[in-house]
């Protein structure tokens, strides 16, 4: 992180001490980043396997279409990619499936059909 960037945090968290809100804001936007750092470093390194599983010539440019759709080529990216996918759902999966006030959503919904089916006859 930029020391601009940790300087603008720094004052922030000293404005909002005291107010809860604001670290777990922080803590959200933490996590965030972090899980945007990981899918860079694996999109970069993934790229850089791949390419180097199907050019075995490294210095000079030689294509191999067999390692093209070699299991071994893929498999770090696919575990990886799995590794990956187990961190967005760390970071994004509660508000993914279930949203902020999801909860609260669906009591009124229970609340509303009861109310509809009880004064269906009336």
């Amino acid at each position: 992180m930029g020391c601009s960037r940790r300087r603008m945090y720094e004052e922030y968290r000293k404005e909002f001490k005291d107010d809860e809100s604001f670290e777990i804001a922080y803590k959200k936007v933490k996590k965030v980043k972090d899980f945007y750092s990981h899918l860079k470093v694996y999109i970069v390194v993934n790229v850089i396997l791949i390419i180097s599983n199907t050019n075995r010539d490294f210095l000079g440019i030689r294509f191999n279409e067999n390692e093209l759709f070699d299991w071994e080529t893929y498999s770090t990216a696919i575990f990886w990619g799995i590794a990956l996918l187990v961190h967005a759902l760390a970071v994004f999966g509660p508000e993914l499936f279930f949203g902020s006030n999801w909860e609260q959503r669906k009591i009124q919904s229970y609340m509303d059909k009861e109310a509809h089916s009880t004064h269906k006859w009336q």
